[in-house]
């Protein structure tokens, strides 16, 4: 499983995510608003996904706004942070 597979699984089970598939989640398609329609609390719960299932720290939202823009920006991070 691919790390953006691994990304996409977390977002439809742990944030209960109703009526998609993974495969139906575009790599560069928007979280928030318009896209997947998460919200501030989504974000709270994500960044400690985040850390639990790859253990990277989004320590704020200078840092965590950018990566949590799509599966792309997340999964870039995420392999950034683990220096990769």
């Amino acid at each position: 499983m691919t790390l953006k597979e691994q990304i996409k699984k977390i977002l439809i089970e742990d944030l209960n995510l109703e009526d998609i598939t993974a495969e139906e989640i575009a790599d560069d398609e928007p979280l928030f608003g318009d896209g997947l329609g998460l919200d501030s609390l989504d974000a709270v719960e994500l960044a400690v996904l985040v850390q639990k299932n790859f253990g990277v720290e989004i320590k704020d939202m200078e840092e965590g706004r950018p990566a949590l823009q799509s599966v792309q920006a997340l999964a870039q991070f995420i392999e950034d942070k683990q220096g990769k």
